[in-house]
């Protein structure tokens, strides 16, 4: 197992490494401190999760996250101390898979790479999922949509796995939210919402009016065929 820190504070890095290697004394760590040299090592050692920090010295750590998901789905978790709504939605909506705030625990952060880790390995080998004109291939999280390739990150892909699973009957957010981390935590439920948004800007025709992946208020969502 291989992951890449790019973290500006050795100390916190030191922590985040301690943490690993207790977990897994196996894991191969990479680290930087600067975002630039942070995207070359995804490309360059093909790591199994990233840990970034946003306040880096170079380039913003949106903008690293930006320039990686221009190339690798590998899965991303922002760890950083700007804890504000609004930086939390664009993490996630620029393609992080999990978003934590310093100061962090430290087996939460163990516990959120696990699950990260698990579902990223765990959706291999299975047959493509048909409902209606959607292709789902939970291996290569390729969904064909209406002749359309629409390729989905690793945590859209799971939250899309769930849905088709059970195509036309609703999946509360709690089964999301088990689903996607293995437990609840409290910023959970916002962090399905912003998932929600992202696979409609991906399929819907007018994401503003979804027609294939419905809310259902208080309760969860339904995929059904467009009408």
């Amino acid at each position: 197992m291989k992951i890449l820190i790019i973290e500006d504070d050795p100390t916190v890095t030191e922590t985040i490494s301690i943490v690993i290697e207790m977990r897994w004394p196996e894991a191969k760590i990479i680290s930087t401190g600067l975002g630039d040299t942070g995207v070359e090592l995804v490309e360059k050692e093909e790591p199994d999760i990233v840990i970034l920090d946003l306040g880096l010295p170079d380039i913003s750590g949106f903008e690293v996250l930006k320039n990686i998901r221009l190339f690798s789905n590998v899965p991303v978790i922002i760890l950083t101390v700007r804890g504000d709504e609004a930086d939390v939605v664009k993490g996630l909506e620029q393609g992080a898979d999990d978003y934590m705030v310093k100061p962090f625990r430290q087996l939460e952060l163990s516990s959120r790479i696990q699950t990260l880790l698990r579902r990223a390995g765990g959706l291999g080998e299975q047959k493509p999922i048909v409902y209606g004109k959607m292709s789902y291939d939970p291996e290569s999280n390729q969904l064909l949509y209406d002749g359309k390739e629409i390729a989905l990150t690793k945590s859209e892909g799971h939250i899309f796995h769930s849905l088709i699973n059970k195509a036309g009957r609703v999946v509360t957010q709690t089964e999301l939210v088990e689903s996607l981390y293995g437990t609840t935590y409290p910023e959970a439920t916002d962090s399905i919402k912003v998932y929600i948004q992202r696979l409609r800007k991906k399929i819907e025709r007018n994401p503003s009016k979804p027609s294939v992946i419905l809310t259902k208020a208080g309760i969860g969502y339904l995929l059904t065929q467009e009408s």
